[in-house]
């Protein structure tokens, strides 16, 4: 296909809240890496502390910066140097961009690479009808997959992460956070087989949708008492798994008083700032397990959500709410920012027809 020279970005153009879309030259991939035709990106919690510039932007982002970190596209050129992709392959991508020489990366343990570049945050993003990646964070996708789901894998591999950071089969669990991220994991928590899957959020609109994702309990704490719900029907003995997917310092409350004893915790959301916490109950005396979680293993994440997609087990197409036109992009931060959404997925080429 024929590139243009510019393309439409949108940008956080200076140290300040909101975005802009601007027109910019059309990136050139160098040897290691192939330039893709964004063809869905969607939004996450990350893109809206950028737009909204808080605290934790501020101290992260270094504009001006294409933003923007979860896309499915085509590979419409490549570096000389680059054989695993050709043009033409429908990909999706690892947005963490790590050295491979430190001492994380070379234990296995790419996920924590403490030199990591995102995309979107620390280089140019996919909110663009292009982007240049390197080869080797490309993932196949199948020809036949939704563009739109495609786009999603990125961030669904979080909720894999989280979810498979123990076991969870036959074993009662507690989501805290029922977020695009958060209703993922109850799907893979479902798929996994647990026990009973337990639900809590403030947003009734997400709460719904928990239920039909598959959550047996799907509790609004600003409505009902969460940990007496959840210890009425354990008969008194609470969960044996929390998934804390909010960043809200009255979930990790209530997640870890409901936390039965010799209990496993596993922790995605990020919190605003420190927070109080009752570490002798809430972890020592009952010798509970706690694991922090980031980004995906790379690439073992990514091999676990092929597994649960290409059987049929997890279909993210029902976490997807709705679909806007990338130069649209402020009416979709506003109904993402809304609480009542799913995922929010945007395309640079226009609304499908089928939409």
């Amino acid at each position: 296909m024929s590139i243009p020279k510019t393309m439409r970005a949108i940008v956080k153009p200076e140290e300040s809240p909101g975005l802009v879309m601007r027109e910019m030259p059309v990136p050139q991939p160098g040897p290691r890496e192939v330039l893709v035709k964004v063809k869905a990106t969607s939004i996450c919690g990350t893109d809206l502390h950028i737009f909204r510039w808080d605290p934790w932007a501020r101290s992260r982002i270094k504009p001006p910066i294409i933003v923007g970190h979860e896309f499915s596209g085509v590979v419409v050129e490549k570096g000389k140097m680059v054989h695993e992709v050709k043009e033409g392959d429908f990909v999706s991508a690892e947005s963490h961009i790590i050295c491979h020489v430190c001492q994380e990366c070379r234990t296995g343990k790419g996920h924590l690479c403490q030199n990591t570049k995102i995309i979107g945050v620390d280089r140019d993003g996919c909110w663009a009808d292009y982007i240049v990646m390197p080869a080797e964070n490309m993932w196949l996708n199948p020809p036949d997959m939704a563009y739109e789901v495609a786009s999603l894998q990125e961030n669904f591999g979080n909720a894999v992460h989280t979810a498979f950071s123990t076991d969870l089969t036959a074993r009662r669990v507690l989501v805290t956070g029922c977020g695009p991220v958060g209703l993922m994991t109850i799907m893979v928590a479902k798929a996994a087989g647990a026990h009973t899957i337990y639900a809590t959020d403030i947003s009734n609109y997400r709460l719904e949708m928990a239920r039909r994702l598959g959550a047996d309990f799907a509790i609004n704490v600003t409505q009902e008492n969460a940990y007496e719900i959840i210890m009425a029907d354990s008969e008194g003995e609470g969960v044996d798994v929390l998934l804390e997917m909010s960043g809200a310092p009255q979930a990790a409350d209530l997640g870890f008083k409901a936390l039965k004893p010799g209990g496993e915790a596993s922790l995605l959301g990020l919190y605003p700032s420190d927070i109080p916490f009752d570490m002798n109950d809430g972890v020592i005396f009952k010798g509970a397990t706690v694991r922090g979680v980031i980004g995906r293993e790379i690439w073992g994440t990514w091999y676990r959500m092929k597994g649960l997609l290409s059987r049929g087990l997890v279909d993210l197409s029902q976490i997807i709410t709705h679909r806007f036109a990338l130069e649209d992009f402020e009416q979709a931060i506003q109904v993402m920012q809304s609480g009542r959404s799913g995922k929010v997925v945007m395309f640079p080429d226009g609304l499908p027809e089928q939409q």
